[in-house]
């Protein structure tokens, strides 16, 4: 590849990891405030800040903040593919949580029925 940038190296792994993990952690901060609004946009939350994070990484590394042979598309890349990843999980998990309320409404419900 270009530069020894291989699109199947360790470093692009790093980066999906970096912007998943920052995409969970802020979604599940942004979900436990006492404001609807933040909780409401959490999915949305994390993953900007998490795209936020991997752009100053790269814009970082074409400054040359940091040794590496400056900023990289596949690296880009790869944080975009952290931030789905990142999203998928959270929509599940989201779509699961709101399933089991509504199974635990309905089920309270039906017992006050006497």
């Amino acid at each position: 590849m270009e530069n020894g940038d291989d699109w199947l190296a360790l470093d692009k792994l790093y980066h999906v990891l970096f912007c998943f993990f920052i995409s969970i952690s802020v979604a599940a901060l942004a979900n436990r405030t006492r404001y609807p609004f933040l909780r409401r946009w959490s999915i949305w939350l994390g993953s900007l800040v998490s795209l936020a994070a991997g752009a100053a990484k790269e814009a970082g590394d074409e400054i040359g903040l940091w040794k590496s042979a400056g900023g990289s598309v596949k690296d880009a890349i790869a944080d975009l593919l952290g931030i789905l990843i990142s999203w998928v999980v959270l929509l599940l998990f989201k779509s699961m949580s709101l399933r089991r309320k509504s199974e635990e409404r309905a089920g309270i419900q039906g017992v006050s029925m006497v």
